[in-house]
C-alpha cells in the first residue's frame, strides 16, 4: 500500500480549503525500463473526498496526472476539528484513505 497522504485543511470566512499531497507513482504504460520493455501502467483513476460524510469532492484521474499527486481544492462549510476524508482508487485496484482535522 502506498504511503500515506499529507492533507491540511483550514476554514476561513464559511469556507475550507483543502491540500492533499498524494504518494503514487502515476506510471503511464508509456514508459520503457532499461531493457526496453514497457513499464506497466498504474495511476489513480478516482478520487474523493467527504466533509462529516457528504461528499465535496469526486474526480476522476488518468495516466496524464504527474508522480507523486498535488490537489487543492475548496467547498462552502466546514468548522475548525471537522473531519475531511479523502479517498483515492487506482488501475490495479489498490486504494488509500486518509483523514485529517480542520485546522
Amino acid at each position: 500500500m502506498a504511503n500515506p497522504m499529507k492533507i491540511r485543511a483550514a476554514a476561513k470566512d464559511g469556507v475550507t480549503e483543502v491540500k492533499v499531497l498524494m504518494s503514487h507513482e502515476m506510471e503511464t504504460g508509456q514508459r520503457k525500463d532499461s531493457s526496453g520493455n514497457l513499464v506497466p501502467a498504474h495511476f489513480i483513476t478516482e478520487l474523493t473526498a467527504t466533509w462529516n460524510g457528504k461528499t465535496v469532492l469526486d474526480a476522476q484521474f488518468g495516466p496524464a496526472v504527474s508522480k507523486n499527486p498535488y490537489l487543492a481544492f475548496k467547498f462552502k462549510g466546514g468548522a475548525k476539528g471537522d473531519k475531511v476524508v479523502v479517498t483515492w482508487k487506482d488501475n490495479k485496484g489498490d486504494s488509500r484513505t486518509d483523514e485529517a482535522a480542520i485546522a
